[in-house]
């Protein structure tokens, strides 16, 4: 085999994130509900068979951050084999929230035992059930707030597991629009995985891998040059939700940032307890808006792969506001929460790095979901 160069490297980085784009536009066609197709709320990634993020595409910021740790899961819990394809919405195994559904698969070589690849799609439905539409509320219970899906097969061995689909959109409303969206991605996953073996086809494995191995490595370098930039040192932010919905007490986020010798380290170990309503994010949520800030910062035209993610530790506290844990509310964890986090990490970046850092935003994603009956058919 020639050795690679870096005009190769360019090419698989390009050709990775163009598969995960072509897999958001089939998504994104192929669905039924203007959440999807319309507002597109939903991201795709390819993983390395160990488990390695090697591309994604711009997509979701909190979607993307968090899918390292739903693979995880799904890969401690599930041996996944040809055909198989895995749903979750978990928000305590790697998940977000409960609208986020997470579809995986493993693409096989010929003759392979194990993935050689795995593909992530995720995607905001409409409505997963619960206590009101949308299943954004104001409760104290995940379980108020829908249908929770542990890591399972929803198609065995090529076979959909149609009994196990139809209970679960039988939970929630409009379950023909939830099984359309649905089947658009796992559309979505069946477009990549014909796409990485036309680069398998092309490449050859061999290739391939020492291209993995060398994106993951730059990125590994680049996110290290970038906190060499930063002064060595400890940085301390702190900012607070205005409140949990219920009460008017503050809910307070602190980081401890230290920086030193190309890598940091982020602590939101004094951040509030978790609360009793859905503004609890959980550490899959608190990894998405740490890596988005540092992701900015970069800047450029970098490959966003595992390796970029490698040189930043995050350390949280079970049972906090940013590592809330089962069976805590969580719907506004990530989409008000996360904001908050990344408000706080940009304000411990900025006394490092006054010239660089922007203002913080609004700190909240403004959703507003609206739900009711059809009028004359009763559906939702």
């Amino acid at each position: 085999m020639r050795e690679l160069t870096i005009v190769d490297f360019e090419i698989v980085n390009r050709l990775l994130a163009a598969i995960a784009d072509e897999m958001g536009i089939v998504l994104r066609r192929a669905a039924l509900s203007p959440n999807i197709k319309e507002r597109r709320d939903f991201s795709c990634a390819i993983f390395h068979g160990d488990g390695s993020l090697l591309a994604q595409a711009a997509h979701i910021p909190v979607h993307l951050g968090a899918m390292p740790l739903t693979l995880q899961a799904v890969r401690s819990r599930l041996t996944l084999r040809p055909g198989d394809c895995v749903i979750t919405n978990d928000p305590f195994s790697g998940g977000t929230h409960l609208p986020d559904i997470t579809l995986i698969k493993g693409v096989f070589l010929q003759g392979g035992r194990s993935p050689a690849f795995y593909l992530v799609c995720r995607a905001h439905h409409a409505d997963v059930g619960g206590e009101v539409p949308g299943s954004m509320a104001l409760t104290r219970s995940i379980h108020q707030e829908g249908v929770l899906i542990p890591p399972s097969l929803l198609v065995e061995g090529g076979r959909p597991r149609k009994g196990f689909l139809e209970g679960l959109v039988s939970r929630m409303r409009n379950p023909q629009e939830r099984r359309g969206d649905l089947e658009a991605q796992a559309a979505a996953l069946e477009r990549g995985e014909a796409r990485l073996l036309e680069l398998v086809e092309r490449w050859g494995m061999e290739r391939l891998e020492a291209a993995f191995q060398g994106l993951l490595g730059y990125g590994r370098r680049v996110m290290a040059h970038l906190l060499r930039e930063i002064p060595a040192g400890t940085y301390r932010f702190a900012d607070a939700l205005d409140d949990n919905g219920i009460t008017s007490d503050p809910v307070p986020i602190e980081v401890e940032m230290r920086v030193e010798e190309g890598r940091v380290r982020l602590d939101f170990s004094r951040s509030a307890p978790q609360q009793p309503t859905g503004v609890n994010g959980v550490r899959a949520v608190t990894h998405s808006a740490v890596y988005y800030c540092f992701a900015c910062l970069l800047g450029g035209d970098y490959p966003h792969n595992g390796g970029i993610m490698e040189p930043i530790e995050i350390v949280t506290r079970p049972g906090t506001v940013v590592d809330a844990r089962y069976p805590a509310a969580v719907a506004g964890g990530n989409v008000e929460t996360s904001q908050r986090v990344v408000d706080v990490v940009l304000g411990a970046l900025a006394q490092a790095l006054p010239h660089r850092i922007p203002a913080a935003s609004c700190g909240s994603m403004n959703n507003i979901a609206v739900g009711g009956v059809m009028p004359g058919g009763g559906e939702y």
